[in-house]
């Protein structure tokens, strides 16, 4: 099976500008950002989708969340962020490996669309 978009970004095959770095993710600037502010904190380990997750990857869904605020907190965003995650082709998923968007620096519209 071939290597997902992001695998081959964290096994630095394919650049990327990384803003953070751990043992359980890494998280990157969108190449398509849909505001000033546009992170993916992806986990280092392949999950396809939240749908395909299981009990097992709770500690690491857990981490995503967590990294998401140190990453808002250290880039200064205390006006507000938006985490987004989709999953399958309906909510516009574009690569089968879980990733967190983390939108900011826009006023952001509700209800999403």
């Amino acid at each position: 099976m071939s290597k997902t978009l992001f695998e081959r970004i964290i096994a630095r095959e394919i650049p990327a500008r990384i803003e953070h770095e751990d043992e359980h993710c890494i998280v990157l600037h969108d190449i398509q950002p849909q505001a000033p502010v546009h992170l993916l904190i992806i986990p280092k380990r392949a999950i396809p989708r939240v749908s395909a997750a299981v009990a097992a990857d709770q500690a690491v869904l857990g981490h995503l969340l967590l990294t998401a605020g140190v990453v808002a907190k250290k880039l200064q965003l205390a006006d507000g962020f938006r985490l987004v995650i989709n999953n399958g082709p309906h909510a516009c998923e574009s690569v089968p490996h879980l990733h967190v968007h983390l939108l900011a620096k826009r006023q952001m519209s509700w209800p999403p669309g």
